[in-house]
């Protein structure tokens, strides 16, 4: 499980203004959950993602967890998918990175890349791929470790209803299958009622 308790975050603007961002978050989750995060534009949830995955320290607060930082995965709104590579080459660069001996890790990423419907698109460049092919490309790269947490923020953010439906299916689908632990930041009421439970961030603190 993770437990958050009363996380808190600021930052300083240019002009020299402290901005509290998260003013006290606190939940709890459980494994084979998955949690919507939902709030205006600029309330924070990318923050608390980015401080649940370790990418951001916090000024206050503890989270617990589990497992080890080794064992989350990230989805973002922009796929940051590395453009000269092969859609499995993509897949399989987490497990290289962590010492998979090369066959292995294009035979674990291929059939990650078959189970999204991408298995003609396998080899091809990911910049020759459709918006929607680049987030399935991302979302089998977050889950190739398999994760016990996985973070995603907006990630059907810029598709179009169908694919951000398939995508949010996948997302939560993991969390029970595995089990694991799925919090998305989200501003779709769709994408919220597919998910377990739906928290909203408002004021610095999850409501």
């Amino acid at each position: 499980m993770i437990r958050v308790v009363d996380l808190r975050k600021s930052f300083i603007a240019p002009n020299g203004q402290r901005i509290d961002v998260l003013r006290g978050v606190t939940f709890a989750a459980n494994s084979g959950e998955s949690i919507a995060i939902t709030g205006a534009s600029g309330s924070g949830k990318s923050t608390l993602l980015h401080l649940l995955g370790g990418l951001e320290t916090p000024d206050h607060g503890t989270i617990e967890f589990d497992h080890n930082n080794g064992e989350i995965g990230f989805v973002f709104q922009f796929h940051y998918l590395l453009p000269d590579l092969s859609a499995l080459e993509n897949v399989a660069l987490p497990l290289l990175i962590a010492r998979w001996k090369k066959d292995r890790a294009y035979a674990r990423a291929r059939t990650l890349l078959q189970d999204s419907r991408l298995a003609d698109r396998t080899d091809h460049p990911v910049s020759h791929l459709s918006g929607g092919e680049q987030q399935r490309v991302a979302v089998a790269r977050a889950l190739v470790m398999q994760p016990k947490l996985l973070l995603a923020d907006e990630p059907t953010g810029n598709l179009d209803a169908a694919i951000g439906e398939e995508i949010g299916q996948t997302l939560v689908a993991y969390a029970h299958s595995q089990p694991a632990i799925t919090v998305i930041a989200t501003h779709s009421p769709g994408l919220a009622r597919m998910c377990d439970r739906s928290l909203v961030l408002e004021d610095g603190r999850l409501k």
